[in-house]
């Protein structure tokens, strides 16, 4: 599992957003999110983390790993 931390992430339509943008990287991905903290599971670890972050980034929520 690795662990990433979302900014601006508010609502239901964010975490569709998200996790789109998690499984166009990894389309087996288990996403699981904590819009209270901003927390983002992605399971099982991603070959290419930066790769998730980017995606995620460009879908209109600033991302960084861990936290």
């Amino acid at each position: 599992m690795t662990t990433f931390t979302v900014e601006k992430m508010s609502c239901g339509a964010c975490v569709k957003h998200v996790t789109k943008a998690v499984q166009s990287v990894d389309a087996g991905a288990d996403v699981a999110i904590d819009l209270a903290t901003g927390k983002v599971e992605v399971t099982p670890t991603p070959a290419d983390a930066a790769a998730i972050v980017r995606a995620i980034t460009e879908a209109g929520y600033p991302t960084r790993l861990g936290d």
